[in-house]
């Protein structure tokens, strides 16, 4: 017995020896790890896209919800306020609709939002904070409208309640479009909340 004993002590202690583990011993079948975290960009990139011009945000397609992501547009000194706010509308249009960069694919961000679209201010008789689109915004996806609304209600594009006027190129019906956390969260599912505008 005392034998018995006398061997199981080293016996054991080997064994309790070998309960720790090295990471590099121990095989995965999980494949490699991901270089980029989903929805994460690295800072370099996001300063990068932003260096020049207005700093502002365009809301991107991550996964299944709206991420903003910082972007910058030109507006040239001096000018009217009016303009501005136009220019600053076709400039996160344009922004909306570029190619997202390696990094922003690499992280997962996507765009709905196609390329050639075109704003305007309102036309005669309509309130003086609508944007017309070139394309009526009945015929854009749920996806890229949620994009259209969230970016513009978040800007000086809008009148910073959290809501956008919208029409199409044609003088007719406006709505006042509102980016809410439903939309953020679900853009494919949740539309936006409309109502309908009279001329102003």
């Amino acid at each position: 017995m005392n034998v018995r004993r006398a061997l199981a002590v080293p016996v054991l202690a080997l064994l309790l020896a070998g309960c720790g583990i090295r990471a590099t011993e121990v095989p995965t079948d999980f494949g490699p790890a991901p270089s980029r975290v989903r929805c994460a960009l690295s800072e370099p990139d996001v300063s990068t896209r932003a260096a020049r011009g207005l700093p502002v945000q365009v809301f991107l397609l991550c996964g299944s919800s709206l991420v903003a992501v910082d972007r910058s547009v030109r507006v040239p000194e001096g000018t009217a306020d009016s303009a501005r706010r136009v220019l600053v509308a076709q400039g996160l249009l344009d922004e909306l609709a570029a190619t997202p960069s390696p990094a922003e694919k690499e992280a997962g961000y996507s765009t709905d939002v196609r390329g050639g679209m075109t704003v305007s201010g309102p036309l005669p008789g309509d309130p003086q904070d609508a944007l017309r689109l070139s394309v009526p915004p009945d015929d854009l996806t749920s996806y890229a409208l949620a994009q259209l609304v969230c970016t513009f209600s978040d800007s000086t594009a809008a009148e910073g309640d959290g809501s956008v006027v919208l029409g199409g190129p044609m003088r007719g019906a406006l709505s006042r479009y509102e980016c809410t956390d439903e939309v953020r969260a679900r853009p494919g599912t949740a539309a936006p909340p409309s109502s309908a505008v009279t001329g102003g």
